[in-house]
This record gives structure tokens, C-alpha cells and sequence, in this order.
């Protein structure tokens, strides 16, 4: 199994800002098969929607509403994506799941980070 902890979730005003982090540990195949990590979110009624990714090798994908104000990055050695959200806004608000891929050994989710943005 694998297994993903996030941490850095909680509340801020709007144009603030906030660093999310998620580690995998576990099996240790697993780990070192893992390719692409990322972020989603999930607002109260909506889809779980693509926040950003970021392959093995540094390649980025961003949502069109986060691209300017997040940034997502990689730490290979430690099995860790981060997520530095800037300039945050109210429709930010959600629950946040950290993602990894693994290839033939399927897709592993965290279990959220409640981020919420006051106006």
C-alpha cells in the first residue's frame, strides 16, 4: 500500500497565502514506481477537479483558474509535492486531495486538507 499524508490546510483571509504538503510512504515499489503527484480539490457539491501536477521530471499542469498564483513542486528524494497557493480567493475554498500515480499499480489518494479562504 501507499500512502499519502497531507498537511497545511486551514483558514486564511483572501490574498493570503498557503503551502500545502503531502509525503508518501508505505510500500517501497510502490514509491519508486510513482510518476506523476498532484493536487485536487473538492468543493461542498461540486467534482473533485485538477488543481496541478507535476511529473517525475519536473513537467507542470495547472488549472487555468490557479495558473499565476500556485505553484506546484517536487521533492523526488523525499517523495513530497508541495503546493504554494497565493493570492488566494473565496472560490479557493475546498477540500484538498494529494494524488499519485504509479503507473501499472494504479492511482492513490490522500485523505483531504480543508482549505477555506474568508472574504
Amino acid at each position: 500500500q501507499l500512502q499519502l499524508v497531507e498537511s497545511g490546510g486551514g483558514l486564511v483571509q483572501a490574498g493570503g497565502s498557503l503551502k500545502l504538503s503531502c509525503a508518501a510512504s508505505g510500500n517501497t515499489k510502490l514509491i519508486v514506481s510513482i510518476t506523476t503527484m498532484g493536487w485536487f480539490r473538492q468543493a461542498p457539491g461540486k467534482q473533485r477537479d485538477l488543481v496541478a501536477v507535476v511529473t517525475s521530471g519536473g513537467r507542470t499542469n495547472y488549472a487555468d483558474s490557479v495558473k499565476g498564483r500556485f505553484t506546484i513542486t517536487r521533492d523526488n528524494a523525499k517523495s513530497t509535492v508541495y503546493l504554494q497557493m497565493n493570492s488566494l480567493k473565496p472560490g479557493d475554498t475546498a477540500v484538498y486531495y494529494c494524488n499519485a500515480d504509479t503507473g501499472g499499480w494504479g492511482a492513490f489518494w490522500g485523505q483531504g486538507t480543508q482549505v477555506t479562504v474568508s472574504s
